[in-house]
């Protein structure tokens, strides 16, 4: 194992800052999968299941670039305590509401739109200040940690489902609503200072501006420094249809193993369980090892591709064989997000992490928002499989467009060892 004497990963505000991740993550995971499960017992339709889900998609088509804006000028620590302390409190609420029986489908679909709206702002909260508590020459190893992590969070998804099936789903938010309440209080210990917040006022000192302006003049810099880095903009489009599969996948996959198979839950909780199982095993392995930086590029190329191609081909094939691919898209899947998120990170000024992260997000999103609403809408014309792969072979073309067309661009930034 490669290690780093000098700049020990483990300081006490990353250590913190995970931990704190871990208790947050598993609630928020086990949550809502059974909320996304009562919706669609509830309503027995995957065109309302698409709607609820899109939902929590729309505000972080907004929130993420206005938030990027504000947080590249104020505290991102006090961004996340407070967002995680407001989560926590709504799921509370929501908890309550449900112990009184009164559960509807309008309830719900509220609480998806303020859930997506707070998620965008956390999002880039989070993104952004996450790089500033690594320490030189370990970015690779951290973000190999973080996916780990997000990898452990779906392993709560079968638990989910077993106490859902149990005790119901309200005294599941009640546990996450605490949850959050100790990630929160977890957080407000981390001393990190937050330079960039002097540099950005040193910046506009002297402009008479409002802060409505202010912002919208962020926004406009954070487009404006996208378009400028041709590498950063190739990427970004990309994952706009990327994050196209990805959405199509969030509606469709469920309930087409419902539909289809007995207790299917837990028919899709194999198939996309083997592909965590890869993410944990090979994110494992990045946070020993360090892949040679001047093949970065060619292995996120080759997996962006793979994964296109094997994504849309589940449905269509046997279990067991569904099971193996989920796996090997898992183990490239860490792998390229490790080379990819790494070298964004470290790449992108501090000053500017908020509003470059905010940006991504939301060209994201659009690409999410997009299949959650067109992929539902389709299934009443098509197989729910065609549709699908329609989908993850448009990512594919866009991956050989893109980032292939734009391999000079995009290899300067992944190519680099962090």
């Amino acid at each position: 194992m490669e290690q780093n004497h000098k700049n020990p990963l483990w300081t006490r505000d990353f250590t913190i800052i995970t931990i704190g991740s871990i208790v947050s993550m598993m609630g928020n995971s086990m949550a809502g999968f059974a909320i996304s499960l009562m919706v669609l017992d509830f309503t027995g339709s995957t065109l309302l299941y698409a709607i609820y889900i899109a939902l929590s998609t729309v505000p972080t088509l907004v929130m993420p670039i206005i938030s990027g804006a504000i947080l590249d000028r104020f505290s991102r620590k006090k961004m996340i305590y407070t967002l995680d302390y407001l989560t926590g409190a709504l799921y509370f609420t929501v908890a309550v509401i449900l112990f009184t029986g009164k559960f509807n489908f309008v309830l719900f679909a509220l609480f998806s739109l303020i859930i997506g709206t707070i998620g965008g702002m956390y999002y880039v909260a989070y993104e952004s200040f996450y790089p500033l508590l690594i320490t030189e020459g370990n970015y690779s190893k951290a973000y190999s940690i973080a996916s780990v992590l997000e990898t452990m969070a779906v392993f709560m998804v079968p638990v989910a489902t077993f106490f859902y099936k149990l005790v119901g789903l309200a005294p599941l938010l009640m546990v996450n609503s605490l949850l959050f309440a100790v990630a929160a209080t977890m957080e407000r210990q981390i001393k990190a200072e937050e330079k960039y917040i002097e540099t950005q006022k040193k910046a506009i000192e002297g402009q008479n501006m409002s802060h409505a302006r202010r912002v919208l003049t962020d926004i406009k810099e954070g487009f404006d420094y996208l378009r400028a880095e041709k590498g950063l903009l190739m990427i970004a489009v990309y994952f706009l249809f990327s994050a196209m599969a990805g959405g199509a996948s969030n509606v469709l996959c469920l309930p087409y193993y419902k539909g289809h198979f007995e207790n299917g839950e837990y028919i899709y909780m194999l198939v996309f369980g083997c592909s965590f199982i890869g993410r944990a095993l090979m994110g494992l392995y990045h946070y020993a090892v360090k892949i040679p930086a001047k093949y970065k590029f060619a292995i996120a190329m080759g997996v962006y591709i793979m994964i296109g191609l094997f994504e849309g081909s589940y449905m269509y094939l046997p279990v067991k064989i569904a099971m193996v691919l989920s796996f090997f898209v898992g183990v490239g899947g860490v792998t390229s997000y490790t080379i990819r998120i790494s070298a964004t990170q470290s790449y992108v000024p501090d000053e500017k992490k908020g509003r470059f992260n905010g940006a991504f997000q939301m060209l994201s999103t659009s690409g999410a928002l997009i299949a959650e609403l067109g992929a539902g809408a389709l299934t009443k014309f098509m197989d729910e499989r065609a549709v699908l792969l329609l989908f993850n072979l448009l990512t594919v073309t866009a991956a050989i467009i893109f980032i292939g067309g734009g391999r000079a661009h995009v290899k300067k930034i992944y190519n680099t060892s962090v």
